[in-house]
């Protein structure tokens, strides 16, 4: 009788701020995890690509994972910017498993977040999506990228707040801490433009915090820009018709500040997520694996 040979199955998530790894045996129980860098495929793929790869191999070499059992392991694969079928297939083909499902990253986050349970799911961190999942069908909000959707993400608010500070700066909209703030940190407007001329979601993202603390504190174009953010979340929450126990999560780093702005109706709904997307990433990795091999 030959020796049984280990089987892991590996989930990834990544998005404009980094990527991580989870993995966990074939039982379900989980043996470790990796971060690494940014990993928004339509942002930069061969980026995504180095980063997900770096990470997954620190974590392997972690853990005495070979070459070989790497390429006899299944992973599932959500990604901030997979838009299409190539990109996906890309994606796989540069991963070292024998079975790699790739998607975005809104049905992991979906899954992570409310297991199998009905409900919306408001993901929002340097990008913005948000997921309506009921007994008949899943809907999706965004997710196009910060050029032509990711309202109310880091990202967004980090551009608009630079936005607000130039109409500030024309005499078009009053200054603010906020916008004083950001005035001094390009030094002037010339810097400021030159730092939005090459600036990536991931370096507008880092101004959010500040726009989301001087929300808090009652500053004027702080409250401004948060609450056009809230809006096209209470917007989308509002194309959908919750039922019953449906639940609402807010995530990623930036979600759970919106909840003050939300219309009462739902901020009556608010829950604690299940868990993250990896954690998504890893449940539907384990789904897929079992459905494997239990095939003929």
């Amino acid at each position: 009788m030959g020796i049984a040979q280990p089987q892991y199955i590996f989930g990834i998530d990544g998005g404009g701020t980094g990527c991580r790894v989870a993995i966990c045996d074939a039982s379900g129980k989980r043996i470790g995890e990796a971060s690494g860098g940014p990993a928004n495929y339509s942002t930069d793929s061969i980026g995504t690509i180095a980063n997900v790869q770096a990470a997954v191999s620190r974590l392997a070499a972690a853990h005495s994972i070979s070459p070989d059992d790497l390429a006899k392991s299944t992973a599932r694969v959500g990604l901030a910017g997979i838009l299409t079928d190539a990109d996906a297939t890309a994606m796989a083909d540069a991963l070292p498993f024998k079975r790699s499902i790739v998607s975005d990253d809104r049905e992991t986050s979906l899954a992570g977040a409310l297991g199998d349970a009905n409900g919306i799911l408001a993901a929002i961190g340097t990008g913005t999506f948000v997921a309506a999942r009921s007994a008949e069908t899943t809907r999706f909000f965004g997710g196009w990228g910060l050029h032509l959707s990711d309202q109310a993400s880091g990202a967004w608010l980090g551009r608009k707040a630079l936005r607000r500070t130039v109409l500030a700066h024309d005499g078009l909209a009053s200054h603010s801490d906020l916008t004083q703030a950001l005035l001094e940190r390009t030094k002037d407007l010339t810097g400021m433009v030159a730092f939005a001329k090459d600036a990536t979601p991931a370096d507008y993202g880092s101004l959010a915090r500040s726009v989301i603390q001087a929300a808090a504190s009652g500053d004027a174009n702080g409250l401004h820009i948060v609450k056009e953010g809230a809006a096209y979340l209470n917007a989308c929450l509002n194309a959908v018709t919750l039922e019953g126990e449906d639940v609402i999560c807010l995530t990623g780093g930036i979600g759970p500040h919106y909840e003050p702005y939300l219309e009462t109706v739902f901020r009556d709904r608010v829950r604690p997520a299940l868990g993250t997307a990896l954690d998504g990433a890893l449940r539907l990795a384990q789904q897929a694996f079992n459905k494997m091999e239990k095939a003929p």
